[in-house]
Formats: C-alpha cells, structure tokens, sequence
C-alpha cells in the first residue's frame, strides 16, 4: 500500500503542478498475498468524493498512456505530446518520477498533493488518533521491518537488506538517539522484538500511543503509525516505501543507518549484541543480523570471515539455500573446491528428492532477478573457475546461470554435455542438460512460449 500512496502523491504533486488532470487505479476487491501484503478495496481507503472525482477503475489501457521517469522531462515535452492527442496521460509508477521533472519556478509538492487525498471515515480517525497523542518530548521513528525479509521467503534472496535496519541494531539506535536528547518511537511488524527493545531501553512502542484500538486492521493500523511518525523529527528506517510515506506525510527526514554508524561500525554493534544476546532474539531475526553483516562487509573481509558469519546464520535459519550457495562460493573463492562441490552437491540431491523439476529452488536463487539484482552476481566467476576445473556440481550450477542470466545458450549446452559425460547415470544431471538444450523460457510471444512449453512436455518423456 505504501508504494501506492507514494505513487499517487508523485502523479497528483506533478499533475497539480502542471495543471493536469490527476487519476489512479485501485482494486475494488481486496487483493491479499501480493507478496506478503494486503490491499483493501478502494472504498476503505479513499473517501466517496475523491473516488468519483479521481479513480479510474481497476486498470487502464497501458498502451493508451505515456511512462514518466527514467528520464528527464519538462512541462514543454507532455505538452507537445498533449498536442499530438496520441495518448490520455501519462503513468508515474516510478519512485523517483519528480527527481526527473525539468522546470522552471514552483516545483511539484508530493507532500501537499497526500495531504489534499480524501481518505475514508476509518482512515481519517486512524489519522485523526495519531494527530491527537501526545508525544513526552522530541522524538525519532525507528522503523523496524522485518516480515517477509527477515521472517518470509525474501530472505532467501539477500538483496533486500538495505530495507532493514536490523532488530539487533535497536539498541544502540536508540541509546545513539538518547544522547541527541531524541525519545525513540518503535515501529514494526514483531511484536516480541518491539517489547523486548522498548523493555530494554525505555524506547516507545506504538501500543503505547494506541495502536492496539486498531488491531485486525491492517490498513488502518499502517495509517495510524505512518501518521505517528510524520509527527516526529526524524526517522531513521531501510529503504522502505511505508517510511517514505510517513516522511513525506509529516515533511520530516527519513534517514538511513549511515547517518548513525558506518557498515562497518554498525555490523560490529550487531556482532557484539549477538555475542551477549543472541538468545534474546526471535532466530530469524539474530539469522538476519548475521547476514545484514555479511552483505555489508562481504567486499571488505576474507573469504574465511565470510564463511563464519554465513555458518552462524545457517545454524539458525538452516532451511535458507542461501547461505549454502554462498558459503560454496566461500570455498571455491578460497580454492577449497572440493569443500564447496560438497555443499552443492548436498543442497542439489536434497532439493531434487523433493523436487525433479527443473530448476531446482537453489538454481532459481542462482539466476532470478529481483527488483533488476542477481543474488549471487559476485560469486558467477569462483562458480566458473570451479566448473572448469571439472566439479560437476559446480558445473551444472554454471551451466544453467550461462543459459538464464548471460543468455549464451551454445557454452551453456557444452558444459551440460560434459557434465552428463562426467557422470552417465546422474538423473539430476540428465534433466539439467535438457533443460539447458531447451533453451531459456521466451518472455514474450504466444506462440513462442507455446512452442517452449510443448518442448518442456517433451523432455520428460525422453
């Protein structure tokens, strides 16, 4: 929902700028799971008036319209486009759309433009409560995400750390914010966690303000603590979405863990806290320390460094296939090539019992791209260099990477052909060099992706 609003206050500040019409899509159905999130239907967030005035529907006609951001843009550009009567508007999903815009004199005020959304009568009492509680001093929001990231499927794919300030981190976020004369307000989605930090600093939880009179709403609850730390001097959160919207709903700084301590510091706070604490915190959430550290030392410290952090977050999340691939990749870098194929070769037979098609989960991690990052992009090269010296495991993972992420299809069935001649009998291998010969899925084209799926058919009776 979070990136919602930020999108609508983009398109509403640039269109109230230019003097445009403003619309926005939004379900009428309640839409759940959308990757761990949940959306209510239009009706329970904006009000009746700002509905009929602005809604467009559940979707538009994408190619109807122009795309915003990316690129720089002035007022003179959409309106020689207007002019042309080729499209309706113009969509501004991107983030970043005002860094863009290009003109001269008042520029476009997202801030205005959220304050100006009519909300429904639920959501206006979630701000209104907010808007009411009385606060015992200066104050700072520390946004403490964990959900899918550190609890859920996310935190297999290790590119969304900087989203999170880590639990095992509060504490000296908020001691570092005493000594600024700045009472901490807590904001998460665990609640152990927030009670066990607030107990052990004296740092303020939302339920303290009232946020249990919106238990069982999510969307009012998210509203009513967006609100709360709008009415703080600063907030210190990751790169989330929901922390901007708070920013920009108050006009207040939203300020990364870099303002407080550097990588560096900040993973030796964590090291240390775990060292005294670990069994304080929630597994997942002292796994997720160990591997905010990992990520943000992981260009600074030696390969055997980086296996001791990864082996201490395996021991504690050992379900994540994460920490295999990269604590193989540890080996390989150190030349202990033998130690990494074992792993692979571990996690490859384990997965396959429990799953024959391929990819394999592991395999998946290996080339998805999320949000445009490679998970395991740094370690392609030690994959490589253990494949080419004849590990096999090691070269059915580099076959399919070949294949998927670098696209050259002719090196990838090569090393599939050699790795079924190291090892005739290998059903894994066979149904890898099958799928290689296969090709990569084609994103576009009925028929070509027709074509693609009947030749997936195919290989299984072969």
């Amino acid at each position: 929902m979070g990136g919602r609003l930020l999108a609508m206050a983009n398109a509403k500040a640039l269109a109230d700028r230019l003097g445009y019409r403003f619309g926005f899509t939004w379900s009428s159905r309640d839409i759940i799971d959308q990757q761990s999130h949940t959306v209510d239907v239009v009706g329970k967030i904006f009000s009746a008036d700002f509905i009929d005035k602005h809604w467009l529907g559940e979707t538009i006609k994408v190619a109807d319209f122009g795309v915003l951001g990316g690129a720089a843009f002035a007022p003179s550009d959409l309106e020689a486009a207007a002019r042309e009567g080729r499209q309706r508007g113009w969509i501004c999903d991107d983030f970043d759309v005002l860094d863009f815009f290009r003109g001269q004199g008042v520029q476009p005020d997202r801030s205005e433009a959220l304050r100006a959304f009519g909300f429904a009568p639920g959501v206006r009492r979630a701000l209104d409560a907010a808007g009411k509680c009385r606060f015992p001093g200066p104050m700072a929001a520390l946004h403490l995400r964990s959900g899918d990231i550190v609890h859920g499927h996310h935190r297999r794919r290790l590119v969304f750390a900087d989203k999170v300030i880590p639990s095992t981190l509060a504490k000296a976020v908020v001691s570092e914010l005493s000594s600024k004369g700045l009472t901490t307000l807590l904001v998460g989605q665990d609640r152990a966690t927030l009670d066990y930090v607030s107990a052990q600093t004296g740092a303020l939880r939302t339920d303290d303000f009232g946020a249990a009179d919106f238990k069982g709403e999510e969307a009012l609850s998210a509203f009513f603590e967006m609100a709360l730390m709008a009415r703080c001097q600063r907030i210190h959160a990751g790169n989330s979405i929901y922390a901007v919207v708070a920013s920009v709903m108050g006009e207040v700084p939203c300020l990364d863990i870099s303002t407080l301590f550097s990588k560096p510091r900040a993973a030796e706070i964590i090291m240390q806290e775990l060292q005294a604490h670990q069994a304080d915190y929630h597994p997942l959430e002292a796994a997720f320390g160990y591997q905010w550290s990992f990520l943000s030392l992981e260009d600074k410290i030696d390969p055997a460094r980086a296996r001791e952090l990864l082996e201490k977050a395996q021991v504690l999340d050992p379900e994540n296939d994460a920490y295999d691939l990269k604590l193989a990749a540890a080996h390989f870098r150190e030349g202990n090539y033998p130690a990494g194929e074992a792993m692979l070769k571990s996690l490859m037979i384990s997965q396959s019992r429990r799953r024959s098609k391929i990819p394999l989960p592991m395999m998946d991690i290996l080339t998805d791209r999320i949000g445009g990052f490679l998970t395991m992009a740094r370690d392609f090269e030690v994959f490589f260099a253990a494949a080419r010296a004849g590990y096999p495991y090691a070269m059915a993972c580099s076959a399919y990477v070949l294949l998927e992420v670098l696209e050259d299809r002719k090196s990838a069935v090569e090393v599939a052909a050699r790795l079924v001649k190291i090892e005739p009998g290998n059903a894994i291998f066979r149904r890898i060099r099958r799928r290689v010969e296969l090709g990569k899925k084609p994103k576009s084209g009925r028929l070509a992706k027709a074509r693609w799926r009947l030749g997936r058919l195919k290989t299984f009776w072969i």
